[in-house]
């Protein structure tokens, strides 16, 4: 049995899958102080009736990351920074920033040696000031690590109580302040995420259940808890990764579809392109800083089911009826004590949910204010909601169209088109979706068990993994970027890459992409890896070229596990 458990800001929800069908579903108010509570709250729910014995994955999506970055309830984390030549410090946005001199080129090399005195001095400031957690990082670390490795050793020795982030080993690619924002969120949340983790093992221990326990993370690959420690900031944004992996499982193989999660107090839109979900190719977005945390291209808009309705003055003197931002908490009909968009679509019969009464005499005190009918306004309020998630789909669209697997999906439909399918997941959805598709031009489609789509996605989704290797024949190396390791290559090696090129260096990262699947214990999907890019170029001096670079990016996509099937699959 699988059971999978999305945290959302709303609702917590949970099922339980046997067989590759649901046969048990729990929703549960969202504790936000106590994230945990409501996450044992929907478990113990959906396994009530059964023996912990029967259970064999269990997967979370939760929102501890990203509420500790929305709440500024981070750690103060000390930047230690090697820039080396070229932009200015100064244009960094970073807060608490040492800069120190020192320098690795691209490929490397040293061309400015670390100066030991003005670390120590460093350091010491870092000590003196209070800071108990620093991130050390260099602009070419990952593919040189050695200056970062001898601050490391000088922390070490001076400030033994810091703990330190290194940024070869948060990322291994290239943009340093993509490397530094992810090095800082990292040390700013891993002691949280950590205590987080260790709670959810000892409750699970508490109800014997033994089952492998997963994160899903922003790419909508699952990580085992024990490794997620290391990588914290993996799990942003798993909400949304959730619902996308969900629609991919209720809708049939190979769709093309935009994905609506409709929660209470949130809207979620992410795009599936032929069965495959778009990436960020610019990664994770938190605040003002962009990282290297891989995430589905999604974007949050403040609307959801239990969004405030209010009636306002326009400088006209009209009356006008605005939805959101904020949720002051359940609808009327669910014993709340603001009118929302539930209401208005509990009036029209929608849906279900709550009590008609209550959405009456909500809808009542409103209509009254615009001088107009229960059913008028609450159509207006109906409409208002999907006209503003329709906008923000085709605002999001202009986002979509510019990423580069997108275009390559355009390309290879020989005909600029939109996807025509909205899937809409989420309580909302039932009410919304077919408003929100015919005001895209397209065909709403509402899958069987859509209210608890995310917990469906969280249960199915499959491991990812990424291996970006770089070759440098020359210099006789090759590294993992994701490892942060340099490894020497011998005379055979460089002489096969010379000769064979890119089919030899592809061969290498299939190797090394098993190797490391096995030490994450997901050997199985192994088989599913594929090259993502792979380039070659080569190394020129005195007008002859004295060897290769390689770099080739593989990866396990995000996926369903084989245990799930599609209804047309069952």
């Amino acid at each position: 049995m699988l059971v999978g458990i999305d945290v959302g800001g709303t609702t917590t929800d949970a099922v339980l899958i046997r067989n590759g069908n649901v046969c048990s579903t729990a929703k549960v108010s969202t504790e936000y102080g106590n994230l945990l509570n409501s996450l044992l709250e929907a478990l113990d729910a959906i396994i009530r009736d059964i023996s912990p014995e029967q259970l064999e994955r269990v997967v979370l999506s939760t929102t501890v990351i990203t509420n500790l970055i929305a709440e500024g309830k981070t750690d103060r984390v000390a930047l230690v920074l090697i820039p080396g030549p070229g932009i200015n410090p100064s244009s960094y946005v970073f807060p608490d920033s040492f800069y120190l001199k020192g320098a690795v080129d691209y490929r490397g090399r040293e061309i400015q040696p670390i100066d030991e005195a003005e670390v120590r001095k460093t350091v010491n400031m870092i000590r003196e000031q209070g800071f108990l957690r620093a991130a050390v990082v260099s602009k070419f670390g990952q593919r040189n690590p050695s200056h970062e490795l001898l601050i490391e050793e000088i922390f070490r020795e001076m400030h033994p109580a810091c703990k330190l982030e290194l940024g070869h080993k948060v990322s291994g690619k290239l943009n340093f302040p993509r490397r530094i924002a992810t090095s800082m969120l990292a040390s700013a949340t891993r002691e949280h995420y950590q205590e987080f983790v260790e709670q959810v093992k000892k409750a699970l221990k508490e109800r014997n259940v033994k089952a492998p326990v997963y994160i899903l993370k922003a790419d909508g690959g699952t990580l085992s808890v024990e490794k997620s420690i290391a990588f914290p900031v993996e799990t942003i944004f798993s909400g949304p990764a959730a619902s996308t992996i969900g629609a991919l499982a209720l809708t049939p193989k190979g769709e093309t579809s935009v994905v609506v999660d409709i929660g209470g107090t949130t809207t979620d839109l992410a795009l599936i392109l032929s069965g495959k979900p778009l990436l960020a190719s610019k990664g994770a977005k938190l605040g003002a800083f962009l990282t290297h945390v891989r995430a589905f291209a999604v974007r949050s808009i403040a609307v959801g089911g239990d969004s405030v309705v209010r009636v306002t003055d326009s400088s006209s003197g009209k009356k006008l009826i605005t939805i959101g931002p904020d949720r002051s908490g359940p609808a009327c009909c669910m014993g709340g004590e603001e009118t929302t968009t539930t209401d208005a679509l509990r009036v029209l019969g929608l849906i279900e949910a709550g009590s008609l009464e209550r959405a009456r005499k909500a809808i009542a005190v409103t209509a009254s204010s615009l001088g107009k009918s229960e059913i008028e306004t609450a159509s207006l309020i109906v409409g208002k909601t999907t006209q503003m998630i329709a906008e923000a789909v085709h605002e999001m669209f202009l986002e979509w169209e510019q990423e580069p697997a997108y275009r390559i999906w355009e390309v290879l439909q020989e005909k600029k088109e939109r996807p025509q399918n909205v899937v809409g997941i989420g309580g909302g959805a039932r009410g919304l979706i077919a408003g929100i598709a015919e005001k895209l031009d397209a065909k709403p489609v509402i899958p069987e068990f859509a209210e608890v789509g995310n917990a469906i996605g969280a249960a199915v989704a499959r491991p990812t993994l990424t291996l970006n290797l770089r070759i440098d024949t020359e210099q006789k190396v090759y590294s993992i970027a994701e490892e942060g390791k340099i490894t020497s290559l011998n005379s055979t090696d460089i002489s096969n890459f010379n000769k064979m090129g890119s089919d030899e260096a592809e061969a290498l990262a299939a190797k090394l992409l098993r190797e490391r699947a096995k030490s994450f214990g997901i050997s199985e999907y192994a088989g599913e890896a594929e090259v993502v890019s792979s380039e070659v170029f080569n190394v020129v001096s005195g007008w002859y070229t004295v060897g290769k670079l390689f770099d080739v990016d593989m990866q396990i996509p995000a996926g369903l596990i084989s245990e799930w099937k599609r209804e047309e699959e069952k």
